[in-house]
């Protein structure tokens, strides 16, 4: 190594956030490695240590040897005859330890390799500590992005600081995500999850080469988040959103309540010409959303979320099992709008179900 190397490592550890000693640390025993591989004993007992001159670069390695008597030297990689070491150090003494320099001619082209090698690890190490800390704050948030190009387990997306993940699990069957909606233009993304790689995900072995930002196109809070950003009376706290239930790429239902009895939960949520919904649908690329009014009796709750059915009467009875409360509910509507209530294939009370939290039978009058 040189000097122009080590102002090159300054300046990296600056820009890349790099503890500049931990730097230095990994170069030496990397070269320590190095230096035990050049001499052909990675697998001995030898002891090498490595000292790298942090403003010159240079670099010379030493061989630690215990001193014994001159008749007594077996191995000379790893003890040193009494006479020889006192050329070295005058005072020394058997059994004491000595530092005898071993550098290689040349030396600095292997070092400088090793060094390189390390740095370049540990920029990439950085760089990925970096991504998580950028999105690791923006866990269960939306986020934009742009779909670049299907791969084997789902697709690849281009956000702002890195590439992510959208497995096949978490797209929409329906969505065409290499149409010119998705591959031209940002769209949505519900941050699912971020990996740290220098934490546990390292440690059980996971490829660092693997996506490092999970996104979801699924997730019933993605259209929780799109009407918190549309609606500025949830931003405000004056609308809430009390539950989601969604069949992604289908049909979703979502329960609202107004803490103000002056604002209406279901026309905010809506919006002029219903200007806010038609915002949240398209994103969502024509999914049906119903937006209903929470109550906190469960009959009149129940019987909103079953709209756009109209209902005749709601029972409720709630058993006590061995497995906790089960909370069910028996439902009358007129005969005419038995099919609508139930939906196809039976995707109504199903959504309704989930919205509630209640096990819901339908029956006609």
């Amino acid at each position: 190594m040189n000097s122009e190397f080590i102002t090159a490592i300054d300046q990296i550890a600056e820009s890349k956030g790099i503890d500049r000693e931990k730097l230095f640390e990994a170069i030496k025993q990397s070269i320590e490695a190095a230096c035990k591989k050049h001499f052909g004993n990675a697998g001995s007992k030898q002891i090498i240590k490595v000292n790298i001159n942090k403003l010159t670069g240079d670099v010379k390695v030493f061989s630690t040897k215990t001193i014994v008597e001159d008749d007594c030297v077996d191995n000379d990689l790893l003890v040193i005859g009494i006479t020889e070491a006192r050329l070295k150090s005058p005072f020394v003494k058997v059994g004491d330890v000595i530092d005898i320099e071993i550098t290689p001619r040349n030396f600095g082209r292997i070092a400088a390799q090793n060094a390189k090698q390390v740095v370049i690890q540990k920029i990439k190490e950085a760089e990925r500590q970096m991504i998580y800390e950028e999105y690791s704050v923006k866990l269960n948030d939306i986020i934009r992005g742009r779909i670049l190009r299907r791969e084997k387990n789902g697709y690849l997306v281009q956000l702002e600081f890195t590439e992510a993940s959208l497995p096949i699990a978490e797209s929409v069957p329906s969505e065409n995500y290499e149409s010119d909606k998705f591959l031209s233009y940002n769209r949505d993304f519900y941050l699912l999850n971020v990996k740290d790689f220098s934490k546990n995900d390292q440690k059980e072995g996971k490829s660092k080469g693997s996506a490092q930002v999970i996104l979801s196109r699924t997730h019933p809070d993605l259209v929780k988040r799109l009407f918190e950003r549309e609606v500025i009376e949830i931003k405000e706290g004056t609308v809430e959103i009390k539950s989601v239930s969604r069949e992604a790429g289908s049909r979703t239902k979502i329960a609202v309540h107004s803490n103000n009895p002056k604002v209406d939960p279901v026309g905010a949520c809506v919006g002029e010409k219903g200007y806010r919904i038609n915002l949240v649908v398209e994103e969502l690329c024509g999914e049906k959303i119903d937006v209903v009014r929470w109550n906190e009796d469960p009959r009149i709750f129940i019987e909103a979320a079953l709209s756009p059915a109209k209902v005749s009467s709601v029972e409720i009875e709630q058993i006590e099992t061995e497995h906790g409360i089960e909370r069910n509910a028996k439902v009358l509507v007129p005969e005419n709008v038995l099919t609508l209530a139930i939906g196809k294939g039976g995707q109504n009370v199903r959504l309704a179900a989930k919205l509630t939290g209640w096990k819901i039978d339908i029956k006609s009058e």
